[in-house]
This record gives C-alpha cells, structure tokens and sequence, in this order.
C-alpha cells in the first residue's frame, strides 16, 4: 500500500465510514486549490533540477484545512520544503554568510516565475509568482535594492502599494479571491529563506486567513455585548495607558499584549499615506534606535469587493522584533506554541523610542 499523504486528504476522508466523515466535516474545513505561474525559459532547467519537474512548479496542489472549533488553520505544500535557500549558518561562529545560491532575485525577469495574469511593477520592486505557494494566489514583491535593511520611506511606500496593487489585479482575474494579506519576513531569523529583500502578497477565498477571521468574529461580538466598537476602545485604553497615539490617519499601539518583542499595531482606515509613513517610521525607529536586524511586518486587509459584516474593521499592521541575528537560540519555544507568549520587552521604554 501506498503510504498516505497530506495531498491526498480529500481521498482519505472519502474512504471513511460515513459516520467517521460527519465527525470530520463537523470539525473540520478542508479546501485544495491550485497554484499556477508561468516560467520564463531561462528558469526552467534550474526548476527542474530543483523541484523534480515543471509541472510539479506550475500547477501546484495546495492543502489547506482549518479546525472550525477553535480557528486554527494550517496550509500544506510540500514543495515548500524543496525551496531553494542561500543563507547558511558557519557551526564554528553562528554568523550568518551568503550560501552558493545565486541571487536569481537580481534578474527577476528572467529567474523568477510570473502570474498568470502578469507582473505589477513599482518604483521601487516588482511582483514575482511565488515558486512554493501558500496559496492559490501568492506573489514575491522583489525588492531592487537587494539588501532588506537598506530602506526609506518613499520604497517602504512602494513595497507596500506594489503588494497591494498585485492583489486587486488578482482580484480581478479571480474575483473569489478577496482576502489579502502583506508579508515582510526581514532576514532568516524571521523566516525569509532569500537574503534579496522581499516580501510577499497572499490573497485567499472562502473566508479570511483564521487569525484575521477570529479577531473579527471577536470585534463583532464584543459590539453586540459591550454596544462598543472593540477597536476605539482597544485604542483608547492604549493611548489612557501612554501606549497609544494618533498620527495623520492612524492610530499608533504599542500592543499590550504583544506576540514577542517590540510589537506594534497600527490602525488605519484604509491604505492612506499616513499608513505607509507610520509603518516606515516604526522599521525605521526599530533599525537606527534599538539596533533591530530582524522583523516581521503583516499588513490584514478586509476583503476586496463586497464588504459586509466588515464595516468596522481597519487596515491593521503588525511590526515585531525578531532579536539578535547572531543568536542561535530560537525566540518561539513550547510555551509560545502552546502555553501564552513571553514577551521580553518593555512596551513603555518602545513608546518612548518611537515617540
């Protein structure tokens, strides 16, 4: 017999007794889409070598299931552990170096894959399909400054719109797909297997990514026992605190209770300026005052088209340092995993910094 794979869940859970399928389906969603991109020739021998075949590349089977009782949810592509990576750890002295693999970001036109309905190019970046999706639409915004540290304001902008720009224009070629998230995985310690700067663009269907979709389930229901919008008074209670200010569009937080270290949440209205600035003055107060080399930005969007029952919630940005570079002790142990997270930081001496 064939041993049994995470792709081939759809058929398992068919070969169940009809009793064991309810019990499934009562608690879990289970939804497989397709990835597809579009080689340009000169990648096409370094695919095959690096992931087997084309086809494997561009039609690509994505799993995603989600626990509907407590709105955990994971994605599987096993592509993704044949990604290529070119940061490698010296065992001598844990300093990070360059690996062997070129940097096929430098030629984005030529070694990496393109979207079926195109490329969206920025100022400052331009769109890539991702060659190991998380999602039926998932993109590579490549910076053209390859180094992730080196930023202003004016690229954080374009990085940003760039991202954005990519998911209506999916939008538009696939109009279920409405729901968007921005990534920016700055350096390995934060999850980035590339060292060219990049982020990356995921746009979903059926129903928001789980963290997005709770925090709104919540929102609504604090509205209907409190008569409050949860978000003013998220807010509120952080800018009474010290830990909270205005600027422009936005509302400033430094998050009370924050994933790990330094965390900031941002509000905004909709992707205005005040929204890109505040974002880059943060980055930028986390690389030129706290000496940051690390950081995870995510950037929920409601969804695009229709949106009901969304009425109250903002463009939310999330910013969080992912510590020392040079350490090869991991800053997400069992107890962030399964316990609460451990938060080393203090969010007034943050406050202070960004102020």
């Amino acid at each position: 017999m064939m041993t049994p794979s995470i792709v081939d869940l759809a058929d398992i859970v068919t070969g169940l007794s009809s009793a064991d399928q309810r019990i499934f389906e009562r608690i879990f969603s289970l939804d497989i889409v397709r990835g597809n991109l579009v080689l340009p020739a000169p990648m096409m021998p370094w695919v095959k070598t690096q992931f087997g075949s084309l086809d494997r590349v561009t039609s690509q089977k994505i799993v995603k299931i989600t626990n509907l009782v407590t709105l955990e949810s994971s994605v599987y592509n096993p592509l993704r552990a044949l990604r290529p990576h070119n940061f490698l750890c010296k065992a001598e002295n844990h300093t990070v170096n360059a690996g062997e693999e070129v940097d096929r970001f430098a030629l984005p036109l030529d070694w990496t894959a393109e979207d079926p309905f195109g490329r969206v190019q920025g100022k400052h970046c331009i769109t890539a399909g991702n060659i190991a999706k998380c999602e039926k639409h998932h993109c590579v915004v490549v910076f053209n400054n390859p180094d992730p540290m080196d930023f202003g304001c004016t690229e954080v902008a374009d990085y940003i719109e760039t991202g954005w720009k990519w998911a209506q224009r999916a939008h538009d070629f696939d109009p279920l797909a409405r729901y968007c998230l921005f990534l920016w995985n700055c350096t390995n310690r934060a999850g980035a297997s590339i060292r060219h700067g990049h982020a990356q663009v995921i746009l979903g269907s059926g129903s928001h990514y789980v963290k997005v979709e709770g925090l709104r389930k919540s929102a609504l229901l604090y509205r209907e026992q409190y008569g409050s919008n949860y978000f003013n008074d998220l807010f509120t209670v952080h800018e009474a605190l010290g830990l909270g200010w205005k600027s422009g569009d936005t509302r400033i937080m430094v998050y009370l209770t924050a994933l790990k270290q330094n965390e900031v949440m941002i509000l905004s209205p909709g992707l205005e300026p005040s929204l890109t600035e505040n974002i880059y003055c943060v980055l930028s107060c986390f690389r030129d005052k706290l000496n940051v080399k690390s950081f995870n930005l995510g950037i929920a969007f409601p969804p695009l088209g229709d949106g009901a029952g969304w009425e109250e919630f903002p463009v939310i940005a999330r910013m969080v340092d992912r510590g020392n570079t040079n350490n090869i002790s991991s800053d997400i142990s069992a107890m962030e995993f399964y316990g609460a997270n451990v938060v080393n930081s203090d969010p007034w001496e943050l406050a202070g910094a960004l102020r």
